[in-house]
């Protein structure tokens, strides 16, 4: 078995839960947007705490079912995908954060 690898980018982008795109919300919209471009695949993690800009600490509380935690998308392809898909999506993000960094893909190839 041959050990393969190649440069590529890392794409995080994060929102709030009740971020909503079209009347969907934000994640779920990008993650169709991601299959409909092409790209490899797409992780959502959703976090049990945070805040952003607004300072606000948000947790997870069975209490409010309604929490607007922070919401994580993280893409992994190669430079050139990763650079297109941002450009078509980045004007649809009006509150949140996107971060990208370089990686090395590595893949077991029989």
């Amino acid at each position: 078995m041959e050990l393969y690898h190649q440069k590529g980018l890392i794409l995080r982008i994060y929102v709030r839960e009740e971020d909503r795109l079209e009347g969907k919300a934000l994640y779920k919209k990008l993650i169709d947007m991601a299959k409909e471009f092409g790209l490899t695949g797409v992780t959502v993690f959703r976090a049990i705490a945070g805040y952003g800009p607004s300072r606000k600490i948000r947790t997870l509380s069975f209490a409010d079912l309604s929490s607007n935690l922070p919401i994580m998308l993280e893409i992994v392809d190669t430079e050139e995908k990763i650079k297109a898909f941002l450009l078509n999506i980045n004007e649809k993000i009006k509150h949140g954060l996107i971060t990208i960094q370089e990686i090395f893909i590595i893949k077991n190839v029989p």
